[in-house]
């Protein structure tokens, strides 16, 4: 007797959208740091918060991955269930993202392609960001096609470490913080693209997730310029070696 095997369900258009960007996503930061450890420039001696956050950060890389291959997949009740997890990490992902730039630029160990003041508003700002937009995107978990958005302009933002290793920056100073913000914004313009091309339309929420990306980037250059973000990097580096650090000024260059 034939035994009649089942076809595998095809993934849905969308669905394959989202999970293969998520892993580009995911390459673009395993690609960044990989270079950075291969050069010599990162090490497993770091102190233990360095090491808490990278754990963090690329944790939640993992269960966004992982979310959009459990939605591929049809797994929505597990989808949901690790969604509650997501909530209590992306908390801990902004404490300790702004304390670990906060004691790096308190030690003067802001990369010579920014101005220390500029690293510490764009981190912190970024973090937040981030934050936002997934905040976002939970709050409208019953509104598929702005959840879905919103979330990816959220890792959007956070692959900025990955393309700030991957890029010349050391050859684009003083325009580094604007090659980054460009870089991440490669995704949400994918992402209307593919939009217009599948239907025909952009759905809104690309808008606004660029748009909080954009103004974010905009709040980085206007507030690491102004006086409010010296008070906050005074604030930062008082007792540290990074007072002796002029905050609109690029540190010395190693590069020969």
């Amino acid at each position: 007797m034939a035994t009649i095997v089942e076809p595998t369900p095809a993934i849905p258009r969308d669905h394959k959208f989202f999970l293969t960007m998520a892993i580009v996503m995911a390459l673009v930061l395993v690609a960044g740091f990989s270079m950075q450890l291969a050069a010599g420039r990162s090490s497993f001696g770091a102190p233990i918060h360095v090491h808490v956050h990278a754990f963090l950060f690329f944790g939640w890389t993992v269960l966004y991955v992982t979310q959009n291959a459990l939605i591929a997949n049809g797994s929505v009740a597990l989808h949901r269930r690790l969604g509650w997890l997501g909530v209590a990490w992306m908390g801990a992902m902004v404490v300790v993202g702004v304390y670990v730039t906060a004691m790096m630029v308190r030690r003067g160990g802001v990369p010579f392609f920014f101005t220390p003041a500029y690293f510490l508003v764009m981190d912190t700002l970024a973090v937040l960001s981030f934050a936002g937009l997934s905040t976002a995107a939970i709050l409208l978990r019953r509104k598929t096609e702005w959840h879905r958005r919103l979330h990816y302009c959220g890792m959007a933002t956070l692959t900025g470490p990955g393309f700030g290793r991957l890029l010349p920056l050391p050859f684009l100073i003083p325009y580094a913080g604007w090659a980054v913000f460009a870089a991440i914004m490669i995704f949400p313009v994918i992402g209307i693209l593919a939009d217009k091309r599948r239907t025909g339309s952009v759905h809104p929420a690309w808008w606004w997730g660029a748009g909080a990306m954009a103004a974010t980037e905009l709040a980085i250059v206007t507030l690491s310029a102004s006086p409010l973000g010296v008070a906050y990097y005074d604030a930062v580096v008082a007792g540290g070696p990074g007072a002796a650090i002029a905050p609109q000024a690029y540190p010395p260059s190693p590069l020969p």
